[in-house]
């Protein structure tokens, strides 16, 4: 679910969303939103942005974006401005293009090869996550698009047993930038990416390992395609 938007602080804390099948605290929860915001490019590598100011965009208290926004000073996703706030780093095309061929060297092989071991119940356990990211391609929530998109895919590595390879891909995705997602709204062409979820574990189901590698490739090559192009 995505996390709530409102002018000023909810009496009660949202129901934002828990990341990568993991049982998280509201922080943690917190540090998921803001993550998802910066890898959709809605809060902008450069500008400024103060916990208040964070804290009425979400709908959530200052204390707790604070706090989160720490967590990802440490990552190194943001920069402290004394009195101030928080700068977003910025994420070089040279970084992106680093990330993204990691990305495919573990993410490509790891997927295709659950094509022929993958518990079919287990597939189809991350078909409502698929299906959250088509209604959010609909709906052009670019935060709840990228926080059900990185739920169903470490949710589907998780499958191949390997808990480190998971840690590693979801760093990467944190890391990376997908500013290209707004343009894509606009022009009505973020559904069609959506959609290759839902074929992704059709792929799977029927055992189809040549569908799963194409599939697989062409996703992932929109991470420096269509999703990374500026608006």
């Amino acid at each position: 679910m995505a996390v709530q938007r409102a002018s000023a602080p909810p009496t009660t804390a949202p129901d934002l969303p828990t990341l990568g099948g993991k049982k998280s605290s509201y922080r943690e929860r917190v540090v998921d939103a803001l993550r998802a915001a910066m890898i959709a490019g809605e809060l902008r590598p450069g500008e400024v942005y103060s916990a208040p100011t964070l804290a009425a965009r979400f709908g959530v208290s200052a204390t707790p974006v604070r706090e989160a926004m720490l967590d990802l000073a440490k990552e190194g996703l943001v920069d402290t401005v004394p009195n101030k706030g928080f700068r977003v780093t910025a994420v070089s095309e040279k970084q992106l293009d680093e990330y993204t061929h990691i990305r495919a060297l573990i993410e490509i092989p790891t997927v295709v090869g659950l094509a022929g071991t993958a518990d079919p119940v287990s597939l189809e356990a991350l078909r409502p996550a698929a299906r959250e990211i088509v209604h959010a391609a609909v709906a052009g929530d670019l935060i709840a698009y990228v926080e059900a998109d990185t739920r169903f895919h470490l949710g589907l590595l998780a499958l191949a047993g390997n808990a480190h390879l998971v840690e590693v891909v979801g760093d990467l995705r944190g890391r990376s930038r997908l500013y290209g997602l707004t343009a894509l709204v606009k022009a009505g062409r973020l559904l069609a990416s959506a959609q290759e979820h839902l074929e992704l574990l059709d792929a799977l189901l029927d055992r189809d390992k040549g569908a799963v590698r194409e599939i697989m490739t062409r996703h992932l090559g929109h991470v420096r395609g269509l999703w990374a192009a500026h608006d």
